[in-house]
């Protein structure tokens, strides 16, 4: 068309390409075009659009407003795109109808910002768009792609006008909310169906599994700690389900040199509590025995506590528990996390890294601990029970395998988190590296972002206040800097030969037949040092 002497394109056809903005593609429909069923923005976005306008002379009816969200978080999710949305406000005329001036940002089915409806005074919304996310994602989601292919020809024929697009000057704060938790909703309604759907996958799991092999018995061993209570509910719960009685669990509580008098406790008090069949074997003399057989310097009474001294017990633990199973025709339920995984914080094959069966390998230690707060609150168990369950919460993360110095047995000597980090640091890790693929540099400003302030955003209902941690950014790059090397470097021979498990959630699959297939002798190097140069401290 012919506009001020110039001819310019016209059409619904049409993306602006931002020339100096990587990944910053706009495409602008009109109204009703959203309401259709293949609206012009589906073809722009299979074309590279990533932000998807539309400008919109909707009046307003009662429940429009709702529809509208739907229509637009339906189509930022379908094309993994961000939809900007404004209809007409006051100043229309209201002969036969009336406006709302509703404006809407949605980016990849996640609402970040909306106008006040009927305002008394003209306003503006603003959210920020994470365009490398939605790069990322597309390239992850192969039905997508299919559909560029299958629509080649249609896509070929768009076009495309490129234009620089002016970038403020000076620092802009990020208004974007980064929760500290990515795998635990801050929303209580939110958080509550999360646990519900997370327990029922891995219930359903391993009542498949159990129906699949004809086994009624479960072997499991508990020690206490996060990880094994949780299962332990699991197979509890499973067991209720098959209309098996919970004696067809066989728990299993194995203390060696450095188990605490508080988690053995915890672990006798939980499986009375369950009802399932609970039973103590001390594993310390077969330990000494092998420690013997390799004339390692502690059988000679020498306090020698390195990590073949820990990961004998971890292996002794795991072959006992593998030979109960043959015994009672039961199977092993494996206890270890996505975390831990992610880490290498297992000891391989005959140890904590093996089982018949693993409900745990898809879900953070973080989740695991709002988990057991979900079954605590919502009171799936009596008293006694949840009582036990808020004592391991309070329970320091520790492995148990190397004791005290002066023999103190009341509480753990190892910290788990002293070692490879605080879990709730990298949790966040896991999930922006392995969801999105996020250069190490990106995690680490979205960590000081999210974590930076204590007083800043929400923190999880039921997260006690002492536990609000907040980190700076020399602890957020030092913690970032232990992660990559041990994901990347040393822990992926560990992934490529896991027990099989259900995927839970969104990022939380390391299963090397799924989301996450890896060579075992890959470097960490290029993470490293793109996290040392671009991150001060």
């Amino acid at each position: 068309m012919l506009l001020l002497g110039q001819r310019v394109p016209f059409g619904n056809d049409l993306i602006f390409d931002a020339t100096n903005v990587e990944d910053f593609a706009l495409h602008v429909e009109i109204c009703e075009d959203v309401w259709t069923p293949i609206p012009p923005s589906t073809y722009a976005s299979l074309a590279g659009a990533t932000v998807l306008a539309n400008l919109s002379a909707s009046n307003i009816t009662i429940g429009k407003a709702e529809y509208r969200r739907d229509l637009c978080a339906a189509q930022s999710g379908k094309c993994i795109a961000a939809y900007l949305y404004s209809a007409a406000g006051p100043g229309e005329s209201t002969t036969d109808l009336a406006w709302d001036g509703h404006a809407l940002i949605y980016e990849n089915n996640e609402l970040l910002a909306e106008a006040e409806r009927f305002p008394a005074e003209e306003q503006i919304i603003a959210a920020d768009i994470d365009l490398e996310r939605l790069a990322q994602d597309r390239m992850r989601w192969t039905s997508f792609n299919d559909t560029v292919g299958d629509h080649l020809e249609k896509l070929r024929t768009i076009r495309r006008v490129g234009f620089t697009f002016e970038i403020p000057g000076g620092d802009i704060p990020l208004m974007r909310d980064v929760e500290r938790f990515p795998y635990v909703p801050n929303d209580p309604a939110k958080r509550d169906e999360r646990c519900y759907e997370a327990y029922n996958i891995q219930v359903h799991g391993l009542m498949k599994r159990l129906a699949s092999t004809g086994i009624k018995k479960i072997v499991i061993g508990v020690s206490g700690g996060l990880d094994s209570t949780h299962a332990l509910i699991v197979a509890a719960k499973t067991m209720d389900r098959l209309g098996l009685p919970r004696e067809n669990i066989l728990g299993y509580t194995m203390p060696g040199f450095a188990t605490s008098d508080v988690t053995l406790k915890n672990a006798h008090g939980l499986m009375r509590a369950l009802g399932i069949n609970g039973t103590e074997i001390d594993i310390k003399p077969s330990c000494v025995q092998m420690l013997r057989d390799l004339h390692h310097p502690f059988s000679e009474g020498k306090p020698v506590y390195d990590i073949t001294f820990e990961n004998v017990q971890a292996g002794e633990r795991t072959s006992h528990l593998f030979r109960l199973a043959n015994f009672h025709n039961g199977l092993v339920l494996g206890t270890g996390d996505l975390s831990e995984l992610a880490l290498g914080w297992a000891t391989y094959g005959v140890g904590d890294h093996m089982s018949h069966y693993n409900v745990n390998a898809s879900v953070p230690k973080t989740l695991i601990q709002h988990l057991i707060r979900w079954v605590i609150a919502s009171r799936q168990f009596d008293d006694e029970t949840s009582a036990i369950l808020q004592s391991i919460l309070d329970t320091e993360i520790s492995p148990e395998l190397v004791p005290h110095a002066e023999d103190n047995r009341e509480k753990p000597a190892q910290s788990t988190q002293e070692k490879i980090g605080p879990y709730e640091l990298q949790d966040f890790n896991v999930y922006y590296i392995t969801r999105y693929g996020f250069r190490p540099s990106k995690v680490a400003f979205l960590s000081h972002h999210a974590w930076s302030d204590r007083t800043r955003g929400d923190y999880p209902e039921g997260l006690p206040h002492e536990k609000h941690n907040e980190y700076d950014i020399a602890t957020i790059k030092k913690w970032l800097d232990v992660f990559l090397y041990r994901f990347f470097k040393i822990s992926q021979f560990k992934r490529s030969a896991v027990p099989n498990g259900p995927k839970v959630g969104s990022g939380g699959s390391l299963s090397p037949r799924g989301d996450w297939r890896a060579p075992s002798d890959s470097e960490a190097v290029v993470w490293l040092e793109e996290l040392r140069r671009n991150v001060p401290g």
